[in-house]
Order: C-alpha cells, then structure tokens, then sequence
C-alpha cells in the first residue's frame, strides 16, 4: 500500500476518534439566547476538532409533510425535483425553481480536511451533481399542485437567484450574472445566455451560491458573494469582492462593492416601509455551538460588518491576524440575530401574503439546519415580525419537523417565495419538493 494512503487512513482513524470524543458537543444555551436584537453572546471556545452533528438525509415518505403552524395548512406543490434549492414568482404567477448543487470545486477538496467535507456533504443529501437546470411550475386550475413542469432553461453552471426586470430574465449562475430575453408566458427561454457580468468564483469558490434583486427601476442588480472560507484562512487575497453584496449598474454593466464584510450572504429582500435591502447571513463556524449567530440585517451603502476580523459588530476574532486593526471598530452591528449555526438561506418581505393577519409585516426565513451543532438547530422556516421597518420580537416556527424522531433530515429548507395567490412556497432540497403554505380552512 502507497505511504500516502497509509497516512490518509491514519488520518482519517485519528479525525474519526477525535469526532467520537467530541460528539456531545459544547454545552449549547437556549436558542432564544442567541436570536433577537440583543443576543446574548457567549465566549468563544476553541477546540481541536469542532462539534459535527449531520443530520442524515433521508427524504419524506409518500405521506408525510412538515408541521405547519397553528392556522396554516401546507402541501406538496411539485415533488420528485433535482435538488430544488431557490424560488422566482414571475408576474403570471408561474413558478421557477432552481434545481442546482455544488460546482466542481478542485481546490476545495484537498487533504483530510478536504475528504471529511465532501464526506459531511454527502451524508447531508448535498453530493450528487447539480442538474444545472431551471425548472417552470405552473398551477393553471388553481388547486395548490403544480401540473406543468417544464425546463425553462438548462446547461447553467449552479444557477441559483433569479429576477425579472422588463423583458430581462438575469440568472445568478456560480460564476456570472446572465440574461435571457423573456416574455410573458414562455415557458422556456429561447436564445443564448449573455454575460452581464462574471463574478468571483475559481477552483475553490467555497460559497458557490449566488443570489440577485432588482432595484424599483430595474437600474441596478445586487448581487450576493459569500466568502472562499470560514475566516480567511486561504489568505485575504482570495477575498477579492467575496463576503459582500456587489452593486452591478446595468448601463454599465460594471460593479462595486455595495456591502462588505458578510461571511455568506444569502436571501435578499426589500422592506416596503422603509426602501431599504435586507439580507441573511451565515456567520463562521469553529467558535463553539453557540458563535456565532447567523442574522437578519438591513444593508447600507459603504457598509462594513465585520467578517473576517470580528462578528456581531467589533466582538473580535484573535483567529485572524488583521492588517487593519481598526476594522472591527468601524463594523456595523447586524440588526436581527437568528440563532447560532441555523443556516438561514431563504428569505422573503411578507407583503401580498394572503395568510394569517399576524404574518402581516415581516420576513420569512428559510434556515436550512445545522451541520456542527449538538442540540441541532434551524431545520425550520420561521416568521420575524417588523414594526416600523423594524425586527421585533422572537422568530417564530412557521414550518418544522424537518428532522424524524431520530434526529434524520427529511428535508431542509432552502429558498421562500410568496406565491401569484398569496401563498408561501418553500424549496426542500433534500425532500426534493416545493411546499405550499396556506391559511387553513
């Protein structure tokens, strides 16, 4: 046997009693502790080997669901997709579903911690290749299933946002904005990609999602960026316009940063109140089960939030060796902090719902669950009122019971979008479905 397999299998015994020992994870606080305005921050805690607690993907059963929450109703709006991870509502209110997964990513893979990754993932329902695909819904008869399923458009490198602005269809591929000529009613799009603009990626792209909103004009598209690693450790130059929210000028098809210092930015969304842009982010990892919360934040031009060099405004991470020390200082504090380690992904305004009055003003999110948390967390899509353009309160479940009796995932949420009718749709990309949620009867 070749010295470097032998070593790579005494890697990997090593890694696997290091995990055994640290299964239980850290003595994780109440999740109601760490979400909020004003979360209550633990201290960091460092170890050798982080807590792993993959939930194992098992998918639903022909009879099962998820649980809604009192006053709602949720069924099944398409099954048996490929990996449906984002939502687009076009104006005639069919429905685009991005079935995408992970691009290759060569300088992602390499060593134990590398094969441990792609193993996580695997177990995780998150390693089977991306269709590359876009995939039209349309419910003509109105009774809450989609009865036509066309591919709108294929052969897109991980597509995932999507927006509408006139007759222009952008798509948000892993490595570029393209656009589409659409009109309404087609069912596919006919004619060639054009490139917008390309946007950073490479042969490591560690947060290969990339999301897209039009501005009110349909002037300007923002454009989601996470970062190529937890804390910069592949050095800051692979950081280049990552962990941001790029603006793209569509007269001049060029960019800039709009927002920076966002781990890995995810859902956007107007607040109609105020005209501002919010966002999800998932923060870093390897700070313990209880660092750092992923939040909900309104955006500002010029804005900093800190990653990599300190979380939840200038709380400072002594991982990164910063060359501007000053940068935590001038970090802007996230407006809404939603839990450690949730994976908050999805993420709608709630106007034009037709649900329940108390989802009236607010947002829905879409926390696609933990990988490294024991309690798990997230797994669930849950309601953040707003007052005022303003979060307020608790973050409450809208959907859950993800995850069986036996801690497997049947499905994790990914992408929400409010329906033609009104009704909230939610991406399961491991369930492989489009669930719609209703008002019950």
């Amino acid at each position: 046997m070749p010295r470097a397999e032998v070593a790579m299998r005494r890697a990997v015994v090593l890694l696997s009693i290091l995990l055994l020992a640290t299964a239980c994870g850290d003595r994780a606080v109440q999740p109601s502790q760490t979400t909020g305005t004003t979360p209550d921050l633990p201290p960091p805690r460092h170890r050798l080997v982080p807590t792993i607690a993959v939930a194992p993907a098992v998918g639903w059963a022909a009879d099962e669901t998820p649980r809604a929450a009192d006053g709602l109703a949720v069924g099944a709006f398409a099954r048996d997709l490929d990996h449906p991870r984002w939502l687009y509502v076009l104006p005639n209110g069919d429905v685009l579903v991005a079935e995408t997964n992970v691009p290759p990513k060569p300088a992602d893979k390499g060593g134990i911690k590398g094969w441990f990754k792609g193993r996580v993932m695997k177990k995780a329902g998150a390693g089977t290749p991306s269709a590359n695909r876009i995939t039209l819904l349309r419910d003509a008869d109105g009774d809450g299933r989609a009865e036509l399923r066309t591919v709108f458009a294929s052969g897109i490198n991980s597509p995932f946002g999507m927006a509408l602005v006139g007759e222009d269809f952008y798509v948000a591929a892993t490595d570029a904005v393209l656009r589409y000529t659409y009109r309404r009613g087609d069912t596919t799009l006919s004619g060639s990609a054009e490139t917008v603009v390309t946007l950073p990626a490479g042969p490591r792209n560690h947060h290969w999602t990339k999301n897209l909103i039009a501005d009110a004009q349909g002037r300007h598209l923002y454009v989601t960026v996470g970062s190529n690693s937890n804390v910069a450790e592949n050095g800051i130059a692979e950081e280049h316009d990552r962990a941001a929210v790029l603006d793209v000028d569509l007269s001049t098809r060029r960019y800039h940063v709009f927002a920076s210092g966002l781990r890995n930015p995810n859902g956007l969304a107007w607040e109609p109140k105020t005209g501002r842009l919010w966002t999800v982010v998932n923060e870093r990892d390897e700070l313990g089960d209880d660092l750092v919360p992923d939040y909900l934040t309104s955006l500002r031009d010029g804005g900093f939030y800190g990653w990599p060099y300190s979380y939840f405004g200038a709380h400072v991470d002594t991982r990164v060796q910063s060359p501007w020390p000053d940068l935590a200082a001038q970090a802007i504090a996230p407006d809404y902090a939603l839990g450690a380690h949730v994976a908050a992904l999805g993420l709608v305004h709630s106007a034009g719902n037709a649900l329940p009055a108390r989802y009236a003003d607010g947002m829905f999110i879409g926390e696609h669950g933990s990988w490294n948390r024991k309690p798990t967390s997230g797994y669930e899509v849950v309601f953040v009122g707003f007052v005022d353009g303003r979060p307020v309160g608790e973050p409450q479940a809208v959907l859950d019971r993800f995850l069986d009796e036996r801690g497997r995932a049947r499905g994790r949420p990914v992408g929400v979008a409010i329906d033609g009718r009104g009704a909230l749709l939610v991406a399961d990309d491991v369930g492989n479905t489009i669930w719609r949620v209703t008002a019950a009867r």
